[in-house]
């Protein structure tokens, strides 16, 4: 059997397998790779690619993560918040466009509190009955994360970046704890949310080891989703002047969880894009089957500024639905409307 058979049939990977991946020079066997994981992708959800609307709620936080656009010391970042009927807005121009998941991001802001959140989300759950409500809000309590759940809704995205203690430490201030990232991902799986974690590709300190354990954490965890793009540097950040991930690391990477982990939803996300034209394409066809358009304010999108030059207008913005489609269809898969829930149980069935 060739080395991506193997992975494929192992459903695993060695480190020594990971770095020949990673280093390979050879069209061939890249060929492989990605068919390999695109039939994959295909023989278990078909050659279906699910839309999720994203709203981006609020560029405040808290945190001061080393990396990111958004942390709190940065004196460039423009600061924003959607209020509860806006955030409804939004979704409701969504749901008229196709969509039936809706994701709400934004930084670790303290004025959505539970009490702020609770009843946002169960008026979204009572007008939007048929849809899934995503959320990725970063780290909050278990009672937060239970409260958010019983209110409505049904999964939640905390990238954990690094799976490597060090590694995290090198990426976040002080007061951040990696033990603390690895305790939310487990309440949330535990109170029943399809869960989805994920990494930087190519961020700064990141080894071929580091990746290795990122993989290793994703085939034990068995996430929902994962969510994987390239580092793009956020100018007034102290990593800005770092060079940017790769696409093509980020695309073997794809196909890699692709075939360790054949039921995972899996995003072709908007950093792809913005590092290449047909970034969103070359995920789908490395075995990737999420894409997530944007449905937030227009006059907001730029401000959410997690990297320099993200996307906020053209094909992943949600107005463009035809756009997408077409370049979808050219990958040979097909936009649904679908919710897309992934095939992975979740701890309470939901």
């Amino acid at each position: 059997m060739t080395i991506v058979e193997t992975i494929a049939d192992r459903h695993d990977i060695t480190p020594q397998e990971l770095a020949q991946i990673l280093t390979a020079n050879d069209d061939t066997l890249l060929k492989e790779l990605f068919a390999t994981a695109r039939r994959v992708c295909d023989e278990v959800y078909g050659k279906r690619v699910f839309m999720r609307g994203l709203v981006e709620m609020t560029s405040y936080c808290r945190n001061d993560c080393l990396y990111c656009g958004l942390r709190r010391s940065n004196e460039q970042a423009v600061r924003y918040r959607l209020t509860p009927d806006e955030i409804e807005q939004c979704c409701d121009k969504g749901y008229r466009l196709g969509f039936r998941t809706f994701v709400l991001q934004g930084g670790e802001d303290g004025w959505f509190t539970d009490d702020r959140l609770v009843p946002l989300i169960a008026r979204l759950r009572q007008r939007f009955a048929d849809c899934a409500i995503t959320l990725s809000l970063g780290e909050r309590t278990e009672e937060s994360y239970r409260k958010l759940f019983q209110a409505g809704a049904n999964r939640y995205l905390l990238r954990h970046e690094t799976a490597n203690a060090a590694h995290y430490s090198r990426l976040h201030p002080p007061e951040m704890s990696f033990d603390n990232r690895m305790q939310c991902l487990r309440q949330l799986r535990e109170i029943g949310y399809q869960v989805g974690c994920g990494f930087m590709v190519g961020s700064p300190w990141q080894t071929v080891e580091t990746l290795y354990e990122d993989l290793q954490f994703i085939r034990s965890f068995r996430p929902h989703m994962v969510g994987i793009g390239p580092f793009i540097p956020a100018s007034g950040t102290p990593l800005a002047d770092h060079k940017a991930g790769s696409v093509d690391t980020t695309l073997r990477l794809l196909s890699l969880i692709r075939l360790i982990h054949p039921q995972v939803l899996l995003p072709a996300t908007t950093a792809l894009g913005t590092l290449h034209p047909q970034g969103r394409e070359l995920g789908i066809m490395a075995g990737a089957n999420v894409v997530m358009p944007n449905l937030s304010p227009t006059e907001h999108r730029k401000d959410y500024s997690i990297y320099d030059n993200k996307l906020c207008t053209g094909h992943e913005a949600a107005e463009c639905r035809g756009c997408l489609d077409q370049r979808i269809r050219s990958t040979g898969n097909e936009l649904t409307t679908d919710r897309g829930d992934s095939l992975i149980p979740t701890s309470q069935g939901n």
